[in-house]
Formats: C-alpha cells, structure tokens, sequence
C-alpha cells in the first residue's frame, strides 16, 4: 500500500523550510515529507551565493517606491514590503530564543542599508524619498546627506576620487539594516525539522502529481542516482521548487495554472574577499537601474558574511539561459508552452523590447566592462582585485491579464487550487525575506478552516500575526527594538 502523510513540501529550499516549520509548530502530529531533486538542500536561489542576502525591507530599494509621473513618491508598498521583512525578523527571533535556530550570526549579521543616486533627477528623487519615508515608524533613523564628507564616513569606497563638481549626488542609510545567509538559515531549519520527525529526502525528484478521489494527492518520484521509482499520498502539497514550480504545477492539471508562463534570468557577480577593500566598505548600497533593466538587476554594492568570512559582491550582471533552475533543463523554456499561456508569453515578449535589448547588452559584457560598471560606484576598482561569480536563475512570472492580454510580473505569487489541497510559489524577490509573511498567507488560503484555531499560537511566534505596525508607532519600536535584542543586531 502506498505510504499517507499530511504534507509534502517539493524543493529544499527557504520557502519548504518556513512553510514546513510553521507547520510542524501548528501541527506537531502531522507527518511531513519533503523532496530535492539535489543532493543537499539551499543549493539553488537559498543558496548564499545565488542571492544578494539583502534583508529586503525597503530599506534601500527603490523599486518598492517609484516615483509618479507627477512627481508624488508614495511610500504605501514600501511600508508593506517591511511588514513583511518584519514578520520574518519575529519568527527567527522566536526560533532563536528556544534554540531551534544557532547562534543569530550563523545567519544574520547587523548590516547598514543605503541608496547611492547621482545627477540631478535621481538626487531629486532621493530627497523626496527620504521626506516621505522618515516620519514612518518602520523606517526610524533613515538619514540622508548629500554632503561627500558623511557619505565618506558612512562608506569610503564610493567616495574616493570622488569629485562632486562632476555630478551631484546623494546618499540615504538606515543603520538597522541586515545581510542574510539563506543558505545557512535553510540548513538550520530543516534540521529542526528532521529532529521533529520530518523526512528530507534529497536526491529525490518529483515527476507527477495525480489529484485522488478523496482529494488528496499521489506524489510520484524517482531517485536522482539509481532511478530508482517511488510514490506516497499526501493530504497536501506544496510546490516550492523555484522556476520548476510552475512545471510541477502544470503536470498537477490545476486549471489555476493555466495562463502562466516563466521568463528566466540568471545573474553573476563581481566579488572580492580582499581585506583591504573588504574593510572599507560595510554597508549594502543600492541605485538605480539602467533603463530597461529589470528591478531584480538594480546595481548594488554588498557586504556579504558567509561561513563568518566577509565579502564584497557587485551587480548583478544580467545572463540568458533557457533553464529555470542553475541546474535545470535546456529545454524549460520550451517545455513550459501550453495553449493558454502561449498568447500571454508572446504579447509580454512584444511589449518588453527594452527588456530584450537589456539582457543582450549585458551578455556582451566583458570582466573588463563590468569592472567599468562597478566603478560608478567605487572610482578606484581595479580588474585584478575582483572575480565573476554565478549566481542563481530567477524565473519572472508571465500571466495572463484581461486588459494587456499578457504581463511580466516582478514579485512573487501564490498559487493554489480551489480546494486548498495544493499551492505553489511563483516569482522572485523580495521572496526570501518575506517567506514568513508568504507562507502565512499560504495557510490563510489552504487551510481556512484551521487558521482562527492556529492563531493564538502564531501570535506566539510572530507577536504582530494579524495586524499592522507602521501605524502604532509605540508597537513598531517594541516589536524591532525585542527581535534586534534576540537577534544580536542593531537596531
């Protein structure tokens, strides 16, 4: 007889790990199961290398906050994007204060966050940026100077050999910003997971899923190194497998796949481990993209802390492949097409030409060039010091849309079959850093009947579970100054 549990989670990555955490804190009895194709888990986007590490809250990023064509800069998704960031912060503080997770910086450390602007319009924008955000309660002590002395101090790479005479320019910096190893964060989750009884088998790739008649679901699966075949029945399914979601969703039959579409980018860095450098700069410094430019491909200069050794990382630089995953298929892209998603992905490769002419560019990038790039940023790079690293495929999400017939989306997205027995995560950034905040929003959607009984202990977890910070400005200070404590960083 094949083998029942309650929950399969596919992909060994941030998002099964947090989904299976919660669940495992809610339903201790439940039985979960989780698959990895790879042999370890955190080798793909969770992999420390593969991302930025940015704690996303809005800190820094400007895509989260566009300006109008009027001039008006609204900071509402910004403010939201931090809610969620904030969601995250309260869990892993929870996990940290009962020792489920290591000590925090295994996984966080304390790092500013700035924006970098130059010329005129960008130095505009900044300004008003800064006047709309720093009366908000989550983004207490946000600075802004565009004096080249206090930029120096907050970051002397970007300023060296620096002439302001050349060009204006402007700086913002939240010191309560933090780097985050996802990887490493990923590990320590599901380690907790097994020791509560959970199965992690890697090396173990999903290839259908068959909707039952008593709703549940037949996973069937094949070892990665022997072929070996196998199968089990879960009560519910969870496809968080990267770009390959959308494939496994696909061969599900959920007609709430129908329509979508993936278009995949990859990424590389510039990095250095070099002291000298590496001691001149701590802080994760954001600017504007290049026109056309996807928001994922916004140039930042970050320090990165993996293992416990700091580093440099620069970009990143835009790459082609038609593979969903680092370690995906040739044929994805391909394979992806069905007959209601060819119309949509057809009208968003119309209607993007700039996004084309972008990645081409890029691809004709030598070292020698993206060392030009990094030196918009730090005057004084030099090729030798910095080496290109590849990062990790990210998998934009087309849809269908009733007015545009087809959109590339930026984000992230749930998607979940009518009765809740299966769901699955689509998209990008900010991803990692709001997967609490996500996957809370997964168990709203899937399990409604159960989330009112949960509650209470959510609201043990994450003390501000079900309301908003930003407007109690007394509640947002408690709630950052208690997790900044437990996670040992600034505030």
């Amino acid at each position: 007889m094949t083998e029942t549990v309650d929950v399969v989670l596919i992909g060994g990555g941030i998002m099964s790990a947090t989904l299976g955490t919660l669940i495992s804190e809610l339903q201790p009895d439940w039985k979960i199961t989780v698959f990895e194709r790879l042999d370890d888990v955190a080798m793909e986007s969770s992999n420390a290398w593969n991302n930025a590490g940015t704690g996303h809250a809005a800190l820094c990023e400007l895509n989260y906050m566009p300006e109008a064509p009027d001039g008006t800069v609204d900071p509402a998704k910004a403010i939201a994007i931090n809610e969620q960031f904030q969601q995250s912060r309260q869990l892993w503080a929870s996990l940290v204060e009962r020792g489920v997770l290591d000590a925090p910086s295994t996984f966080i450390n304390a790092t500013p966050h700035m924006t970098f602007v130059r010329g005129e319009k960008d130095v505009s924008y900044l300004r008003k940026r800064y006047e709309a955000l720093k009366d908000e309660p989550l983004f207490a002590g946000i600075e802004y100077s565009d004096d080249s002395r206090v930029i120096h101090q907050w970051a002397p790479l970007l300023m060296k050999k620096r002439r302001k005479s050349d060009e204006p320019f402007a700086a913002t910096r939240v010191p309560a910003g933090t780097d985050v190893d996802f990887g490493a964060l990923t590990h320590q989750l599901f380690d907790n997971l097994r020791e509560r009884g959970a199965r992690v088998l890697t090396n173990r790739e999903v290839k259908k899923l068959k909707k039952q008649s008593d709703g549940s679901w037949l996973v069937t699966f094949r070892d990665s190194i022997g072929h070996t075949p196998g199968r089990i029945n879960a009560r519910f399914v969870f496809v968080g497998a990267g770009g390959w979601a959308l494939k496994l969703l696909q061969r599900s039959g959920i007609p709430e796949i129908s329509g979508y579409g993936v278009f995949p980018i990859g990424g590389q860095w510039l990095k250095t481990s070099n002291p000298a450098l590496v001691a001149q700069h701590r802080a994760k410094v954001y600017s504007q993209a290049s026109v056309g430019a996807p928001p994922m491909s916004v140039p930042h200069l970050d320090t990165r802390v993996v293992n416990g050794e700091a580093s440099l990382l620069f970009g990143p630089f835009a790459t082609f492949s038609p593979k969903f995953l680092k370690n995906g298929s040739m044929l994805d892209i391909v394979t992806q097409v069905r007959p209601g998603n060819i119309l949509p992905m057809l009208k968003v490769a119309v209607d993007n030409p700039s996004l084309i002419r972008y990645l081409v560019g890029e691809l004709l990038k030598s070292h020698k060039d993206k060392v030009e790039s990094l030196r918009e940023f730090v005057p004084t790079a030099r090729d030798e010091d910095w080496e290109l690293l590849d990062a990790g495929q990210r998998a934009q999400v087309m849809k269908k849309d009733p007015e545009k017939v087809g959109v590339l989306q930026f984000g992230t997205e749930v998607v979940a079959a009518e009765d809740g027995s299966i769901a699955g995560l689509l998209g990008a950034s900010p991803g990692a850093s709001t997967a609490v905040s996500i996957m809370l929003g997964l168990l709203q959607t899937c399990f409604p009947d159960r989330i009112e009984e949960w509650a209470p202990r959510l609201r043990e977890l994450i003390p501000s579970y079900g309301r908003t910070l930003n407007p109690d400005e007394a509640a947002a200070r408690t709630v950052i100054e208690e997790t900044a404590r437990a996670l040992a960083i600034s505030r």
